[in-house]
């Protein structure tokens, strides 16, 4: 099947944080995520974030700043998240030093992966690991 999306995701998860700029601050430092934009409007708050970590992105912004997003999202809970990385242990490390709170230290999965799980200031929980499944194959 050809792509034809020119390579990019198509499949982008989308958060809302009461403080935007700590949860960027924290998915670049400690997660290893690479800031690709970042629009502010008025008093600072992040009307929308893009962050890339290998193949793929997530979006993000401020809650409270108003619009039909924002009040789709109003009183979501908290999501979970999975990341591919290449070496977890490495990645484990670097959100430790970051002061990322850690659920699940690095452990091997029945299934073949090596994993480990942690939660953002704001509830959402983020797996890392190494289980990269063939969607196309």
């Amino acid at each position: 099947m050809a792509d034809k999306n020119g390579g990019r995701p198509t499949i982008y998860p989308t958060l809302l944080y009461a403080d935007a700029k700590a949860a960027i601050k924290l998915l670049t430092e400690a997660f290893g995520f690479t800031e690709v934009s970042v629009y502010e409007g008025e008093g600072g708050q992040v009307t929308h974030a893009e962050l890339a970590h290998g193949a793929g992105a997530v979006m993000l912004g401020s809650k409270g700043r108003g619009g039909l997003f924002d009040g789709a999202m109003k009183g979501a809970g908290p999501a979970g998240i999975y990341v591919v990385v290449d070496d977890v242990d490495v990645h484990h490390r670097r959100a430790v030093a970051h002061g990322a709170e850690i659920l699940m230290p690095p452990t091997d999965q029945d299934y073949g992966s090596r994993d480990y799980m942690a939660r953002d200031a704001e509830g959402n929980v983020w797996s890392f690991g190494t289980y990269a499944p063939d969607l196309h194959g």
